[in-house]
């Protein structure tokens, strides 16, 4: 699955979600990187219910239209009378954002297209909007600045967060104390298998899901700054080409960290690309070395110098946790789900426990990202939760919420204890597969 990025900065997304009542935005379109073409558009716009069209021009506007009715791709002029266009700029702070309600109450738009009668937007598959005040009566130097050519068209699935709930449906304590706690908890544990001294962990998911923030984050707990040491970023398909295991140095005042972290390259759709099940299978077993060099087209041979023949338990993988972004939770393609399906299988027949980490759950819901305590009250992650369960076949939980550490220059206790609480869970599932598959007598003391 490619990744593609809002081109919304958090000032302006922040001016988008005042215009609704604690909505969650999911990017279904992108101009610059599907192509300014009503087509495209329908392919990834019909049928998805509420949608907010963000276009941008030179002249710093964000502008654009709700709806609240599904694109059917009908030719139909349909009638929603929460429908309204929008416009703010960067320049303008301080005010608020212009909001335009029809003024036809038979019309909101004509849903052959981004067709909002007053503005047209992927206007003759180009970069441009045709304006003209009707139908929706504006200024055009206010909506837009007479500015026409585009430099950005975004369609965002638009969804109700649902508020938050009185009570958490988990119970998280969010204090200093419950920092060093889950840290002395981290610090203390070991395999209960004496020949493996680290629980050795493979991190798994589409391209752009968070795998690498993820170790940079844990890095950044343990060493008490925000670090980055895992290639991330927004490609369009995986920055990670080779299988790594990444050890973390004890710090924060523990002495032993008992478990690395392994990356790989991200799950895509298409054939050949992406991490293959062969590949994934030897990673699993233990015969593939730090930094192989994958090839999508053909699997690791055994005469690779980078294939261990005779791998011991402390080269194979404990745990397999899938890393999936919260803004992409029902997004996932048909194709994406099966092939989580395949590897989820492969998993089971090697008896190895799995978990699932959500990511990024800030960007996913406005209540988070003005708190991050507010993770477990809140409807909309709950929700997200349930789907991902749903979806890949796990239980409750064994979905993890997590913040990664993006944009900070800091580390951010609260921050840390999401992050640390994930890792006990993994060193709690890792242990299951030593309890599952061996016996009493082959255990430390």
């Amino acid at each position: 699955m490619s990744t593609i990025t809002s081109s919304l900065t958090k000032w302006q997304k922040k001016k988008l979600c005042s215009l609704f009542n604690h909505a969650s935005f999911s990017l279904l379109f992108k101009a610059s990187v599907h192509g300014y073409n009503v087509n495209i558009f329908h392919q990834k716009c019909n049928i998805q219910g509420p949608t907010v069209i963000v276009a941008y021009n030179k002249s710093g506007y964000v502008f654009g239209g709700f709806t609240s009715k599904n694109y059917g791709q009908t030719s139909q002029n349909i009638v929603d009378d929460k429908a309204f266009l929008f416009s703010f700029n960067d320049k303008e702070v301080k005010e608020d954002p212009l909001r335009v309600l029809s003024g036809n109450p038979q019309f909101a738009f004509t849903d052959s297209g981004p067709n909002f009668g007053s503005l047209v937007f992927l206007y003759n598959n180009t970069a441009t909007v045709n304006s003209n005040p009707g139908t929706y009566q504006f200024d055009p130097q206010l909506m837009h600045g007479n500015d026409l050519q585009l430099t950005e068209c975004e369609v965002y699935r638009v969804e109700d967060c649902g508020g938050l709930l009185e009570k958490p449906w988990r119970n998280v304590q969010w204090n200093s104390e419950r920092r060093k706690a889950l840290l002395s908890t981290i610090s203390g544990w070991k395999p209960s298998v004496s020949s493996v001294k680290q629980a050795k962990v493979l991190l798994l998911g589409p391209v752009g899901a968070g795998k690498s923030s993820f170790f940079n984050s844990i890095n950044s707990v343990f060493k008490g700054y925000v670090s980055g040491q895992a290639n991330t970023g927004t490609a369009g398909t995986s920055l990670t080409t080779q299988f790594r295991t990444y050890y973390i140095k004890p710090g924060s005042g523990v002495s032993h960290v008992p478990f690395t972290l392994c990356d790989s390259m991200g799950l895509e759709e298409g054939l050949n690309t992406g991490l293959d099940v062969d590949d994934f299978s030897s990673i699993l077993k233990g015969h593939i070395q730090d930094r192989y060099q994958f090839n999508p087209s053909m699997p690791i041979q055994p005469d690779s110098t980078h294939f261990r023949k005779s791998p011991g338990l402390k080269d194979k993988i404990h745990c397999v946790v899938y890393v999936i972004d919260t803004c992409k939770v029902k997004l996932l393609s048909d194709k994406m789900i099966d092939k989580f399906a395949v590897f989820r299988r492969k998993t089971n027949q090697l008896g190895i426990p799995q978990l699932v980490l959500l990511t990024k759950v800030d960007e996913a819901c406005p209540l988070v990202a003005e708190d991050l305590k507010n993770v477990y009250h809140s409807h909309y992650i709950n929700k997200m939760v349930q789907e991902v369960s749903a979806q890949l076949g796990v239980s409750l939980s064994a979905v993890i919420p997590v913040k990664n550490y993006c944009q900070e220059l800091e580390i951010d206790p609260q921050i840390d204890i999401l992050l640390l609480n994930a890792v006990v869970q993994i060193l709690r599932t890792a242990e299951g597969y030593f309890d599952d598959f061996f016996n009493p007598e082959e255990k430390s003391e």
